[in-house]
């Protein structure tokens, strides 16, 4: 039999694991929480992310219980650190709609915590540092991203600093937004969520130097996984639905594309993918998977088909 550190299940062994009768999402809530492909069902959250939220809240509890153990044997008090998850997959795939609802469900948990969500966009140097180091069209790669402001959010968090400041970014404009910060004071949970969250760098460097990773400060990591030419397909489907609605506004980023026709879109589409995001996937985002503690693996309707667990 072939060892393996994750446990695999599928779908239905996944389901089968939470009998919880929960009050179900209202229809505008499910709109909310979807995206712009609307790709999340009442089903898909009480089969997947139900089942997820529950296996979460136990890890949650069980550190919370090791923390106080551990309080008792040193003899102190200190105050108990937010919980992070760390959330990582390609662009297109859907881990902000995994974000979102994971954020949803466990708020509405037994104890009721406080769970804020952090993207990484806000992270993204602004556009006018990426022109000037001829970065634009590599944006969404580690290099675009002020990982120092990243690393000492999550370590702030870690330290159990209060009343915490994240720069917020814009889809419409495509850039940081100068004046526009995430209050983040004393979460119980914080879920963050990137592209390259799990990345650990490359390699060499002065072996005498500590290098500390994002990832080094997460509880729990999770990465949504499909198909490259699945994923292809989903962002050709997304550029096309943006087309029709935010890149019409005149203020948009992309209001230049919104004339484009149907052929012309998903060639442009094709192009942003294969030059740009196809690459990042293959030689920054899909290296990192094997280094989640839970693999959410979509097949091509969006749907989870597999789990795989990283075994304790």
């Amino acid at each position: 039999m072939k060892l393996s550190p994750f446990l695999s299940l599928d779908r239905a062994e996944w389901a089968d694991l939470y009998h919880t009768k929960d009050r179900p999402l209202s229809d505008e809530k499910l709109h909310f929480l979807s995206g712009t492909l609307g790709s999340l069902s009442t089903e898909e959250v009480n089969s997947i992310y139900r089942p997820l939220a529950s296996l979460v809240q136990l890890y949650v509890e069980s550190l919370r219980s090791l923390f106080q153990s551990t309080s008792e044997f040193l003899g102190h008090r200190d105050r108990r650190v937010p919980y992070i998850i760390g959330v990582a997959g390609s662009v297109a795939v859907g881990k902000s709609t995994t974000s979102r609802i994971l954020q949803e469900l466990l708020s509405h948990g037994p104890q009721k915590p406080k769970v804020d969500l952090v993207t990484t966009d806000g992270f993204l140097f602004p556009n006018k540092i990426l022109e000037e180091r001829s970065l634009m069209h590599r944006k969404g790669f580690p290099e675009t991203y002020d990982v120092g402001a990243l690393l000492k959010f999550v370590s702030d968090v870690k330290s159990g600093q209060t009343n915490l400041s994240v720069p917020q970014y814009s889809h419409l404009t495509y850039d940081v937004l100068p004046d526009a910060h995430l209050h983040i004071d004393e979460p119980d949970i914080v879920i963050v969520e990137g592209l390259t969250v799990l990345q650990t760098g490359a390699p060499g460097g002065d072996p005498e130097k500590p290098r500390l990773f994002v990832s080094d400060f997460f509880d729990f990591k999770i990465f949504v996984d499909a198909n490259t030419e699945h994923i292809k397909s989903w962002y050709t489907e997304r550029f096309l639905k943006l087309r029709d609605t935010a890149f019409k506004k005149t203020d948009s980023y992309f209001h230049r594309y919104a004339q484009l026709d149907d052929e012309q879109a998903r060639t442009f589409a094709g192009s942003i993918w294969s030059n740009i995001n196809e690459i990042n996937l293959l030689e920054n985002i899909l290296p990192t998977r094997e280094r989640a503690d839970l693999i959410l693996s979509k097949d091509y309707d969006h749907r989870i088909k597999n789990i795989r667990l990283r075994k304790i």
